[in-house]
């Protein structure tokens, strides 16, 4: 990052007795704080997205989905929304080409696949897929939840991660059709629960983090011949310290901003940790793992300058923010926390720049 970008964060929340779902806010990147902007009304906006053109965001809602235009200031613009056909969504993602949307179901196991017009307005619905199976964990009632849906770099496969099943299932995607094809399942430890998943730089590494046993799993990913997708297990690495809080489950799973860095989050044991990522292998490395002095942090992520950390915890309703040292894997305070109710989801956006996650 250069000393002239700007940055604004985009902030979500559920709404219940609220009607405030997104929050965005100017960031001071040399201060590691954050200063509201703009208040927008959408219902429970509990996960959102910005397009690879860096034009348009779009967030869950309780009906759907909805569309935003992407101001100069980074202030939000409405311009659509649009049904599911099915149970509010969790999780949602752009294609690379940002002329189709991925919509992950957690209540009803549904995967909803919709085009994109070039507005950035939102189309039919192409495609809809329900898991099916018998998941292992007692508390998740056995059975399927799509947690994750995320494009493979080369915008081949969608890669759904099902926290019910145990399982992530790969489809071959069809830009013609928007249809979903399933060619492979990656089969997680039973009570695992494979929760959010991420993509390295040069889309050779898939980093799945599972919630119920708190690891990441580290996965090698190319393409043997078309429709013929090959993953294979490198390693699995714990978000926790061997010293946690026995009723601990994993969150959140972000990359920084330059790729070398992937940003978890653990409720109960209320920590986060930051790994350094082996760019060659994909290995991954801990740096820290350290107390977020919130409850229930359901998001964290580095500043684009790697320099500070925030941290959303859901249970107090507050966003803390933190200085990082990360050679020396220090984690210090360094501003006041910020109220907001029952936060999600943050995400950060160079005002006039692209988005390459």
């Amino acid at each position: 990052m250069s000393a002239s970008d700007k940055y604004v964060a985009y902030v979500s929340c559920y709404t219940q007795g609220n009607k405030i779902g997104i929050r965005v806010y100017d960031v001071d990147v040399e201060k590691g704080t954050f200063s509201e902007k703009e208040k927008v009304l959408i219902s429970n906006s509990s996960y959102m997205c910005i397009s690879h053109n860096g034009k348009f965001l779009y967030s869950i809602t309780d009906y759907g989905v909805e569309s935003y235009e992407i101001k100069k200031d980074g202030t939000l613009g409405t311009i659509s929304a649009a049904s599911i056909n099915g149970m509010r969504g969790c999780y949602l993602s752009t294609d690379y080409t940002d002329r189709f949307l991925f919509v992950a179901g957690y209540h009803d196991g549904k995967i909803t696949v919709m085009e994109i017009n070039e507005d950035g307005s939102l189309g039919k619905i192409t495609d809809e897929i329900y898991h099916k199976g018998i998941g292992s964990i007692i508390d998740r009632n056995f059975r399927p939840h799509v947690n994750c849906v995320k494009m493979t770099r080369d915008n081949k496969y969608l890669l759904a991660a099902d926290l019910g099943i145990d399982q992530t299932k790969v489809y071959e995607f069809d830009h013609k059709t928007g249809k979903l094809r399933l060619v492979d399942i990656i089969h997680a430890e039973q009570y695992s629960g494979p929760r959010h998943i991420k993509i390295s730089r040069d889309g050779r590494f898939v980093y799945i983090i599972h919630e119920e046993k708190s690891y990441i799993a580290v996965y090698s990913y190319k393409e043997v011949k078309p429709g013929n997708p090959e993953f294979e297990l490198i390693e699995t690495v714990p978000t926790i310290n061997e010293y946690h809080s026995e009723d601990t489950a994993a969150s959140a799973l972000n990359l920084s901003s330059d790729y070398n860095y992937l940003i978890t989050t653990n409720v109960g044991d209320n920590s986060a940790a930051i790994f350094k990522i082996d760019t060659e292998s994909g290995k991954l490395t801990k740096i820290l793992c350290l107390p977020i002095s919130g409850m229930y942090p359901k998001d964290a992520a580095l500043f684009p300058d790697n320099r500070h950390l925030v941290s959303l915890n859901h249970e107090n309703n507050t966003m803390t923010f933190f200085f990082v040292d990360l050679e020396k894997g220090i984690l210090a305070m360094n501003a006041k926390e910020i109220k907001i109710d029952q936060p999600n989801c943050v995400i950060f956006h160079k005002l006039g720049g692209v988005n390459t996650d």
